[in-house]
């Protein structure tokens, strides 16, 4: 006998699917839509499915922009977990989640793009806030293991530095090795001679 999810199980299940397919059709649209054209209205279309669709699952454009944030950095960090996953904490693991950060960023530039305009709308800022503040709770174990004095003021200010090489990165249509270089000499290296 052949097992069915449960009716509600099923429901949950098609409203995830059709979350995640407005979110991909915002990724999409990101491409070729400024902020300021995308609307509700473009979203559907290009997902299609209803309106009344879209509003169920985020009642406010600025949810929708935020879910859009949340999703890329969902991923982004995932990507970043995936290549530090087996080194120990340090200098090399924070370069390498920070090289995994920046390309991701180039790969997919016109969704940052979008996000780094959206940015204005104050819901989408706290989000910023928020996920800055985990990306940098993730580095404070590679600042304490390079021993600096203040680890965790340490990761903050480093995943800003990181974050606005993204978008000198943005603004130069791809990655600037010298930028990446330079980022690299902030990082604490017990070998470095002063």
């Amino acid at each position: 006998m052949t097992a069915h999810p449960e009716p509600g199980t099923r429901r949950a299940a098609a409203a995830a699917k059709t979350r995640d397919a407005l979110i991909d059709a915002g990724f999409r649209l990101a491409e070729d839509t400024p902020l300021k054209k995308l609307s509700a209205n473009v979203v559907v279309a290009a997902a299609e499915v209803s309106k009344g669709t879209f509003f169920h699952h985020f009642p406010t454009r600025a949810d929708y922009l935020v879910a859009l944030h949340d999703s890329f950095h969902d991923r982004l960090e995932a990507e970043i977990l995936e290549t530090i996953g087996a080194m120990e904490p340090g200098a090399d693991r924070l370069i390498a989640g920070s090289i995994t950060y920046l390309d991701v960023c180039v790969r997919d530039r016109s969704v940052r793009a979008l996000l780094a305009e959206a940015r204005a709308e104050p819901d989408v800022t706290a989000s910023v806030q928020r996920r800055s503040e985990r990306s940098a709770e993730l580095c404070v174990v590679d600042f304490e293991r390079l021993a600096v004095t203040h680890p965790v003021e340490s990761a903050r200010l480093w995943v800003r530095l990181v974050s606005e090489t993204a978008l000198l990165e943005a603004a130069a249509g791809g990655p600037v090795p010298t930028l990446r270089a330079a980022l690299a000499e902030f990082v604490p290296r017990p070998d470095r001679t002063a």
